[in-house]
């Protein structure tokens, strides 16, 4: 009996795209003109960080 099954990459093209908010919130945090600006940044960096995992997770077979 032969399965079928479907594999996507969504996962790994999301987690870029997050990894790339990541980069550019963190460039925020060090090089922000202020200290609410940093304070941002660092937020931004965690939150497109944790929602790059969760997407790998949630794509992963």
């Amino acid at each position: 009996m032969v399965t079928q099954t479907s594999q996507t990459d969504m996962g790994i093209g999301i987690a870029m795209v997050f990894s790339v908010l990541t980069l550019v919130s963190a460039a925020v945090m060090l090089g922000g003109p202020g200290q609410l600006t940093k304070a941002w940044g660092f937020a931004g960096a965690m939150v497109a960080a944790s929602l790059a995992v969760v997407a790998v997770q949630v794509y992963a077979d």
